[in-house]
Parts: structure tokens; C-alpha cells; sequence
């Protein structure tokens, strides 16, 4: 932590003086995502990258879960999801043999693909294009070298072809992947974890394998690879990444200079013809800074995090990652919340990121044991799975992502009758509850055609929503006595019919649901007791709302403004 408290930037001048921008820096998918998300909120975003341009690499962070897709098509980028090779089920072997599959169970009625497949290269352009829609330019050849802070804001210096640009911002959100030391030190933040000592190979091959086209299959000890672990992923126009374990020592020249490379690839796919797209050979690493802020600087994605690809926690955490900071400083800029709500960013995405790295540490436990006792649990646990549905239970091949859980966030409000009964189930979606992501449904809006489901409306402030309209309404104007927020009041009578959100949600008489502009579920309190409305609202922002406050404008969409219900 740093030594002394990280000064605040100044309020903003006046009612409508517009921020300094925000500083994004980077601009892979979750400077992207961080941008286009500000842009939407009103906000001026300055965003800057090393790279001279955009760059094509292989099956780089392929997986996207539903709950990203979700925060893209919200931004217009539904050309993920369309694009995307969709999978829904992962298969899991030993020795040939199929011990478990896993599907993905949605509590709402999302219309998006549990997963898909892209590579990380077309998902940016996709995401560039929404920028270029949005109004927003990348600042090519800028490579930060120092980022510093004070009472008037962020400054940070780059490096360019012509010499050194300084940028000054009200807060920098920093997504500059694992090698962004100099955003870390700015916090102060330790990034200490651990690196693994195999190494993985990683092809692109394109082929015609029938049956494999919308599955994960994760191979213990196949006769392929044995001792070691083979995943094979389906990605778009036929092509499939196939990850093998590999030796410590192992050297990829004169593994293809002799033909081991062809010989590996055979051994799954037989005498089919393939080519050769792209192949790499990876070390994994755990690594969470700490803290992931202070002050007006903000860790994001890889700069905040390294965990190992199994279970694709990396980029999709990166996202939720983004959403979480852009929202806060959106909020704060703004004057709508208290000065505790930026801060909160450290302390719920640090939360989320030692949880990813829990999970993911104890995959590579599994897959890679350490020692002669973790070998033989490993064993033992995929011979007894052969037969036993319980131990198949225990056989960790990645627990693919999903949203974290703000159960135990100082802006969450428990409640009692509604407790976090914990992790689900892999392949579950956790029970609707205080700091989980509320499931998406339809809805049906007379005065707002433009919004058909929940998170989209959600996204726009802090939601509520009741039975009927007298308890939606009351709830709305307890929540404004806390905010000068945009708050919607949704009465499940007239915005519900086919009954979908209240199933979700379990929804019982006299509930008021309150959510936070990421679509999290902030408290579920009672209709009758509007101070505890008031006080969660209060809560959910981080304390008391700064004085004064400065309008948003609408959200730009492709026809023209989307007009912000108050």
C-alpha cells in the first residue's frame, strides 16, 4: 500500500464543467470495453496504446462467456456472439475413457450462447469499430513510462516516434497487460504469485473433425500425451486450438524441424488433412496486485492479474473489470456518489481476482502436481472417477468462468431471508441474492420499446424493482433521497406478464430488488420500509452523494439517442 493517503482529484468546477478525460491505457479488449463503457456514461476518454497498430495473434484469449457477451452486445459489438463459434458442453476424459460433460444452466432467459470461440484479434477490431462509431481514437506509438498523481488529477508521460506527450486526466484506468509496472507502482501494488514450471503447446489447425465442432474436450493422460494433458477447443471456420502439455525443457524448433510437431498433431486427428495455422508454446503464471487502486488510478485485466487459461478467467474477468470501474468513475465524476464508491473498485476486484486465482492455482494443482501427495490424490481421484460419480466430482479440468459474487462488497446489503448459499455446482448459475448478477429476462415496457430485457435497463443507473407500481414507486423515490443518480422504478405487474423476471428471482410479495449499474444485485429489502431503501441505495454508492452533480447526456446507440429515464 502506498505510504501516504493518494490525493483525490478536485470536484468538478461546477454544474455541467465537464472532467478532464479519463486516461485509458491500452487498448486490447478490456481498454476497449473500459472506453466504450465511459464514452456511453458521457464521459471524455483519452485512450493510448505502445503498439504502432493492431496485430493478429493466433488463439490468443478465445473463450468469451455469456455474461461478457452480454456487456459487449449492450455496447453494439453483437458481432462477437454472432461471429463466435458457439460450444455449450465440456467433456472430460481419462485415459480415453469419458468421466463427466458439463453444460451451462442460465436462470433467466438470456438470448446469448452460453459460450463462443473468437480469437482475441477479431474480437478487437469488432470492438474498434464500435469505438470509431462511439467517437473514440487510439493514440498509436504512446508508451507509458510514468504515471503520476495529485490533487489535480492524473498525469502520465509517454513516449512516442516525436518525442515525449504528457496526458493529464481526472482518473487512469490501466490496462497494460502483464508488463505495466509502472500503472502498478503508481498504487503502490505488490504483484506477487508464482509461475509454473511446465510449459504448454499451443496449435491452430485447420480441419474437418465431425462431432467436435461445438465441445470442449479436456483429455487426462490420452495415449496422445501421456502422463500429461491435451484441451482441444473449437474455434470459427474450422479451425481448432489444441493445448498440449509439455516437459519443462521442451523446444519447439527442434521439435518441428524433426517432424515431432506433424507426428503429435496425427496422433489425435489420424490421417486427416489440416494446416498449420499459428503455434506458440506458453509458460502460465498466478499473479494478483495488490491493491488493484488507489487514488485516481485504476489496475485493469492482465496489468491486474494473471491467472492459467484453464477455465478462461483472464480476459472475461478483465471485462467485469472494466464495467466495475467505469461505472464507479462515471458515478463519481458526476457527483452521485460518495467518495467511497471509486475505492470500492480495489477492494471488489482484488476480491475477484484472488477467487480466480484460488480456482485456476488449484486446476493447475490437479493437472501439474507438485509433490508425491498431490500425484497421488490426482490419481487415485481420476481412477475412482472411471466408476464413481462423486469422485468424478473432484476431477478439476478448469472451472469455467462466471461473474463474481459481491456477497461480501461493503456496498452489498445482506439479507437474511435471501443468504449467499455459496459456490454452485460447476455449470450452475448461483441462487438470485445480494452481490450476484441478476439473470436476464425479457421484459415488456410501454413507455420504453427500445429496452426489451433487464440488465440492458439496469445499466442505466440503480434499478428497482417491485410487485406493483405503488411499491415500485416508492421505492424509486426512497432511492432518490440518496442519489441524484438516474433511478428506474420497474413494477413487475406491468413490466413482467409472462411472470419470467419473477420466477428468476423467486420474487415474493412485498420484495424490492435494488441493482447496481453493473447488473448486481445490491439488497433485497421490503416495500414498507422506504429508510431501508434509502440506506441501501447509500450503501451501494459507497456512502453519502458528493454535493452537486453534473447531467448525463443520453447514451448513443446506431439511430440516434437512447433518452435516460429519471
Amino acid at each position: 500500500m502506498p505510504a501516504d493517503p493518494v490525493p483525490r482529484p478536485a470536484p468538478p468546477a461546477g454544474a455541467g464543467a465537464p472532467p478532464a478525460p479519463v486516461l485509458v491505457l491500452g487498448a486490447g479488449p478490456v481498454g476497449q470495453t473500459a472506453a466504450l463503457l465511459l464514452a456511453r456514461w458521457g464521459l471524455p476518454v483519452t485512450v493510448v496504446d505502445a503498439r504502432p497498430e493492431r496485430e493478429a495473434v493466433g488463439s490468443k484469449a478465445i473463450v468469451q462467456q455469456r455474461d461478457v457477451l452480454d456487456v459487449w452486445s449492450d455496447l453494439g459489438a453483437h458481432a462477437v456472439a454472432e461471429e463466435g463459434l458457439t460450444w455449450d458442453t465440456a467433456r472430460t476424459f481419462y485415459r480415453g475413457q469419458e468421466l463427466f460433460s458439463v453444460g451451462r444452466r442460465d436462470r433467466g432467459a438470456s438470448p446469448l450462447p452460453p459460450f463462443v470461440n473468437l480469437s482475441q484479434s477479431r474480437t478487437e477490431r469488432i470492438l474498434d469499430e464500435r469505438m470509431a462509431a462511439a467517437g473514440l481514437e487510439v493514440r498509436w506509438n504512446h508508451e507509458v513510462t510514468a504515471v503520476d498523481q495529485d490533487a489535480d488529477g492524473v498525469r502520465v508521460r509517454c513516449a512516442t516516434p516525436t518525442g515525449t506527450v504528457e496526458l493529464h486526466g481526472s482518473y487512469a484506468v490501466a490496462c497494460l497487460g502483464p508488463h505495466g509496472r509502472v500503472a502498478r507502482e503508481a498504487v503502490g501494488a505488490d504483484f506477487g504469485g508464482a509461475s509454473f514450471d511446465d510449459r504448454f503447446l499451443i496449435c491452430d489447425i485447420r480441419a474437418d473433425l465431425p462431432g467436435w465442432e461445438r465441445e470442449r474436450r479436456f483429455h487426462f493422460d490420452p495415449e496422445w500425451n501421456p502422463g500429461r494433458q491435451i484441451l482441444i477447443h473449437p474455434c470459427p471456420d474450422s479451425v481448432y486450438r489444441i493445448d498440449w502439455q509439455v516437459p519443462p525443457d521442451f523446444d519447439l524448433d527442434r521439435e518441428e524441424a524433426e517432424g515431432g510437431l506433424d507426428r503429435r498433431i496425427r496422433r489425435i486427428i489420424g490421417e486427416r488433412s489440416y494446416e498449420l495455422v499459428w503455434h506458440s508454446v506458453y509458460r502460465f503464471h498466478t499473479r494478483v496486485a495488490d491493491p488493484m487502486g488507489a487514488g485516481q488510478v485504476l489496475l485493469a485485466g492482465d496489468c491486474a492479474h494473471l491467472v492459467a487459461p484453464f477455465g478462461a478467467r483472464g480476459l472475461n474477468s478483465g471485462v467485469h473489470d472494466a464495467e466495475n470501474a467505469a461505472w464507479k468513475l462515471a458515478f463519481a465524476l458526476n457527483g452521485w456518489a460518495g467518495p467511497g464508491l471509486v475505492d470500492s473498485y480495489s477492494a471488489e476486484r482484488l476480491a475477484a481476482a484472488r477467487d480466480n486465482a484460488d480456482i485456476t492455482g488449484a486446476t493447475m494443482r490437479f493437472l501439474v502436481p507438485r509433490t508425491d501427495a498431490e500425484r497421488t490424490h490426482r490419481l487415485g481421484v481420476l481412477e475412482r472417477a472411471r466408476s464413481d460419480p462423486g469422485a468424478a466430482a473432484q476431477v478439476d479440468s478448469g472451472r469455467l468462468f462466471e461473474a463474481f459474487c459481491y456477497t461480501e462488497s461493503a456496498l452489498t446489503t445482506p439479507c437474511a431471508q435471501r443468504p449467499y448459499p455459496g459456490r454452485p455446482p460447476r455449470g450452475e448459475a448461483p441462487v438470485p441474492c445480494p452481490g450476484v448478477l441478476v439473470p436476464d429476462v425479457p421484459l415488456h415496457l410501454a413507455d420504453r420499446p427500445d429496452i426489451t430485457r433487464l440488465r440492458p435497463l439496469a445499466r442505466e443507473g440503480l434499478t428497482v424493482v417491485a410487485h406493483g407500481a405503488r411499491g415500485a414507486e416508492t421505492a424509486r423515490a426512497a432511492a432518490r433521497r440518496a442519489t441524484d443518480a438516474p433511478v428506474t422504478a420497474l413494477a413487475l405487474q406491468d413490466a413482467d406478464p409472462d411472470g419470467a423476471l419473477a420466477a428468476a428471482l423467486d420474487a415474493r410479495p412485498g420484495d424490492v430488488w435494488l441493482l447496481r449499474p453493473d447488473a448486481h444485485i445490491a439488497a433485497v429489502l421490503d416495500e414498507d420500509d422506504p429508510a431501508a431503501v434509502t440506506a441501501a441505495a447509500g450503501t451501494c454508492l459507497g456512502g453519502a452523494p458528493a454535493a452537486g452533480r453534473i447531467p448525463r447526456p443520453g447514451k448513443e446507440h446506431d439511430g440516434g439517442v437512447l433518452p435516460t429515464r429519471r
